[in-house]
């Protein structure tokens, strides 16, 4: 992915910007742009299938069919799409066959909408709201030789807890 998004830049040197001498090279390019183009092609991978080969020995990878269970015959993956052999599981539900523990009992974010947003994290069964207090030393100030002085402080913080 890096490779194919490896872009051309130029610089013009000479008097006032003119372009007497002109330098270019290869940039990579940055970490954002490389990161969305694996999402998408992820986003757009294709399930495929093992197929015996006409030749004795070999098997074809043919991409599956997303309404029936026969794949397509004919229709092999190119090299620029991603493929799998099979679907992931779901990371909702604890299954310790695979080492998977669930999200049930998970901290997530009731504010934000990536990744640890308690709406992703906890796949639609909701989420339970803690509040707690919190003391701690704050305002402190030093008094001359050997003495410092704090005010005590409660915050008061909510936690978000996937059910």
């Amino acid at each position: 992915m890096v490779k194919d998004l490896i872009r051309l830049e130029c610089k013009c040197h000479g008097v006032s910007g003119s372009c007497a001498l002109k330098t270019c090279w290869r940039a990579l390019p940055n970490f954002k742009t490389v990161a969305t183009a694996l999402k998408e092609k992820y986003m757009r991978a294709k399930m495929v299938a093992r197929h015996p080969s006409p030749v004795a020995g070999h098997a074809l990878v043919v991409v599956r069919s997303s309404r029936s269970r026969t794949p397509l015959i004919g229709r092999q993956p190119r090299k620029s799409e991603l493929v799998y052999l099979q679907r992931s599981p779901s990371y909702c539900e604890p299954d310790e066959a695979n080492g998977v523990y669930g999200t049930r009992g998970r901290h997530c974010s009731n504010k934000s909408r990536g990744e640890n947003s308690c709406e992703k994290l906890c796949c639609g069964r909701g989420y339970n709201t803690l509040r707690h207090s919190v003391t701690s030393q704050c305002n402190c100030t030093f008094v001359w030789c050997c003495k410092v002085v704090c005010d005590r402080c409660t915050n008061e913080t909510e936690l978000f807890i996937c059910k």
